[in-house]
């Protein structure tokens, strides 16, 4: 899988993904689980503008750790 950088983010981007991805790492405990860190490391590249929502969400469903029902 290729990931291309997008544009840089400006500081209220930042804080609003890591809010998001603070989110979803919350909704996942609430469920039981925890991320792996390859999940944690794609969050971190996400949050610093490094990939773009479409890209995570493709690397997190291709990981080993995701289970579809």
């Amino acid at each position: 899988m290729t990931v291309e950088a997008i544009n840089p983010i400006s500081a209220i981007e930042r804080t609003r993904r890591h809010h998001e991805v603070d989110f979803a790492r919350g909704s996942v405990r609430h469920e039981g689980g925890i991320l792996s860190d390859q999940i944690e490391q794609r969050n971190a590249r996400y949050i610093a503008g490094e990939i773009d929502s479409d890209a995570l969400t493709a690397a997190i469903l291709a990981s080993q750790s995701v289970q579809l029902p």
